[in-house]
């Protein structure tokens, strides 16, 4: 519920990031982009997209953490009740990312051709999966798929593992003996550590994006992830790579922080340490 809640809240940026990094190199400022987008369909098209971003909240965020408590388990083997380094997190995250994304990837695909649908375009998500289909085959579902787990590593390394090095640092400092720091605490550390691994994969995603939405029947070329990668930097340099960076940012937050507050309170509900 808190996911869905806070990824309703901030649709509107997700969608106007998407929209600046496949179309920023035209030069669209944010509020270029946010004007763009409420002339073309009115202001219900700021939420463009957010359905199925809704909806793959519980099957990711349900695999991605049970991939990585496992995960964690099999690193630690007989060091029992001790506690991972941090390289040990940044595997076990990278791997949890990389697993929840593999199974649940074609739904990132609608979500972007759906984000950056025109009005009347598709009828809704199961049109939009038929028509992807039937004009640009099964592999369609599957576009930007290599960048997109390139970039698992990084961020998902980087972003549980410095999460949990964050947290368990304020416990040995600030709360011995207690093993709750307080949502507050909780927020500043999933802010950081999404702010910090969102850093340093956000190329990779920029990439991704870019790969999604093109649309082989419409007779472009298609490239490929090196490609796209020399494209964006021989056209828009290397700032080119960051498009959409600054409304990423602003909804790390609302988006981020409280899915990690959820996720500590599962952990005690079901008796999970760290």
């Amino acid at each position: 519920m808190a996911g869905a809640v806070s990824r309703t809240g901030t649709a509107p940026l997700d969608r106007l990031k998407v929209f600046l990094q496949v179309h920023g190199s035209s030069g669209v400022s944010l509020l270029g982009g946010l004007r763009g987008m409420v002339q073309e369909g009115g202001l219900r098209s700021l939420w463009r997209g957010n359905g199925i971003n809704v909806l793959k909240i519980a099957p990711e965020s349900a695999i991605k953490f049970m991939a990585y408590e496992q995960i964690k388990w099999l690193i630690r083997g007989s060091k029992e009740g001790g506690s991972l380094r941090v390289q040990e997190r940044f595997i076990a995250g990278s791997l949890a990312g990389a697993t929840a994304q593999t199974i649940i990837y074609p739904m990132e695909v609608l979500k972007t051709r759906l984000t950056l649908r025109k009005t009347g375009q598709y009828a809704g998500m199961a049109d939009c999966a038929k028509q992807i289909l039937r004009k640009e085959g099964v592999r369609a579902f599957y576009k930007g798929y290599v960048p997109n787990t390139l970039g698992i590593i990084p961020y998902a390394g980087i972003d549980l593992a410095v999460y949990e090095t964050l947290k368990n640092a304020w416990l040995q400092r600030y709360c011995m003996g207690s093993a709750d720091p307080g949502i507050l605490v909780l927020l500043g550390c999933g802010t950081v550590s999404s702010t910090c691994g969102q850093l340093a994969s956000y190329p990779l995603a920029l990439i991704r994006t870019r790969m999604q939405a093109q649309a082989s029947a419409d007779g472009t070329p298609q490239l490929t992830m090196v490609g796209q990668f020399k494209h964006i930097v021989s056209h828009e340099g290397v700032p080119g790579l960051y498009r959409g960076i600054a409304p990423n940012f602003l909804k790390v937050i609302p988006a981020v922080s409280i899915s990690y507050v959820v996720y500590e309170h599962m952990k005690k509900a079901l008796g999970v340490g760290s």
